[in-house]
């Protein structure tokens, strides 16, 4: 299946960072055509679209929007939050969004201000993001400038690099100036959230999608990709042991396997695939033999995966999933922010048991020990941090148990200095790998 660009479309064959370049391609025509509507019938086309949120949880844009209070029954400002950290290992496609269409993302701003009858709007931009900032701090005062505005008041605020802002109800307290750490729920957001009112918070894809969305019409926008779960495009973020890496805008509902070799170019320098993690660190993995995946909801569910944020993350046959698991679990401990006691204590436990497997120390009964760990921080946290380190540890084990075997029956790791994750940044630690058995095929 070709690439489908709806996000990205024109900024192959224009400099869409210039406002008179995003006129040229139709810019903000569904801006003005969403303020010649009614907020709820901008609403009903994005309930009718089955927008779902790009950046993980995957939840229907427009029941979020439908969710907020009216004036006349809450009489509290109301806010959109757009969410720009893009913490997630694996994860580069809202950058690109900002870096090269930026007017897009602030037409879907303003759009769905106007669905929410909205004065204010906050971009939370990752602090690191320093180019795409510039880009889009740019782009903003063209708009000003241009009186696109009229009367709604943008924010571009940065953050200061922490993982767990990328959760919403974190993101929330960091724009606030408190320390960035998830809240209790209820109540949600829709309800309580920026300043203690209503506040709709989503991606930056999914509000960069809002102007397509109504451009075309929410019933013509649900006919792309893989009706009825999941409608539209997305940007999906290819990277690891791939030939030709990037982002590359599908139809939702295209193979796995064709991203991977088709359109990705396949495993370089004649090597096998051994496994994929389709959505981003966070998520579980899937063996070579699931890529025949299509990339949507229902079929990444069924494979006891999902979407989440899009990073397709490609691994080969050098890979040491013990190593791997490591590295994923020592990210999460050190981005959890220690409110919640099963995440705090669990990923070190998590750290600690896959240090003594990819050094040999462990015995077969601390694999299930560490599947239990992984149990008892699932569904347990405030926020899904605890999942996203628990979820993807528990399906390397049950995946690839055999190999976590062979770490203890050789005393280290088979792999010693082959391995893929070798070498490269944030070593999984100081020890030296000690080769030993080949692992069983």
């Amino acid at each position: 299946m070709p690439e489908l660009a709806l996000v990205l479309e024109g900024a192959d064959d224009r400099d869409l960072t210039k406002l008179g370049e995003y006129r040229g391609v139709g810019g903000y025509r569904a801006l003005d055509k969403a303020r010649g509507m009614e907020p709820e019938a901008v609403v009903e086309e994005l309930l009718t679209s089955n927008l779902r949120g790009r950046g993980g949880a995957f939840f229907p844009m427009g029941r979020k929007a439908s969710f907020i209070p009216k004036p006349e029954d809450v009489p509290k400002p109301r806010y959109v939050v757009v969410n720009a950290d893009e913490s997630e290992p694996g994860t580069f496609k809202d950058r690109e969004i900002m870096f090269r269409v930026p007017h897009r993302l602030i037409e879907g701003c303003l759009i769905t201000a106007h669905s929410i009858r909205s004065q204010n709007v906050f971009i939370y931009i990752r602090g690191e993001y320093l180019a795409e900032f510039e880009v889009v701090r740019a782009a903003l005062d063209e708009a000003r400038d241009e009186g696109l505005f009229a009367g709604v008041t943008v924010v571009l605020h940065r953050g200061a690099g922490a993982y767990i802002c990328g959760e919403e109800s974190a993101l929330l307290e960091s724009l606030e100036g408190k320390r960035g750490q998830p809240r209790s729920r209820p109540p949600y957001p829709a309800v309580s959230g920026l300043y203690a009112a209503p506040t709709l918070i989503n991606n930056v894809e999914t509000v960069s999608t809002v102007p397509k969305v109504i451009e075309l019409g929410g019933a013509e926008y649900a006919k792309i990709g893989a009706p009825p779960n999941s409608t539209g495009t997305r940007l999906f973020s290819l990277s690891g042991n791939v030939a030709r890496g990037g982002n590359y805008e599908l139809e939702l509902g295209t193979s796995l396997n064709d991203l991977i070799f088709e359109i990705g170019g396949g495993i370089p320098e004649g090597r096998k695939l051994k496994a994929v993690i389709p959505g981003g660190s966070s998520v579980p993995v899937l063996t070579a033999d699931e890529v025949d995946t299509p990339l949507e909801h229902d079929a990444m569910t069924e494979r006891g995966s999902m979407l989440g944020s899009g990073a397709v993350i490609v691994i080969d046959d050098r890979c040491c999933m013990v190593q791997l698991g490591l590295r994923v679990a020592q990210f999460y401990m050190h981005e959890s922010c220690g409110k919640c006691t099963p995440c705090r204590e669990g990923t070190r436990w998590m750290v600690q048991l896959l240090h003594k497997i990819e050094d040999g120390r462990a015995e077969h009964e601390e694999l299930d020990l560490l599947l239990s760990v992984c149990d008892r921080i699932l569904g347990k946290c405030l926020c899904p941090l605890g999942d996203a380190a628990a979820m993807p540890i528990a399906s390397y084990v049950s995946k690839f148990r055999d190999e976590f075997r062979v770490h203890i029956d050789g005393g280290g790791c088979p792999f010693g200095g082959e391995a893929s994750l070798e070498g490269v940044m944030a070593p999984v630690d100081q020890h030296t790998h000690h080769p030993v058995a080949e692992v069983p095929a």
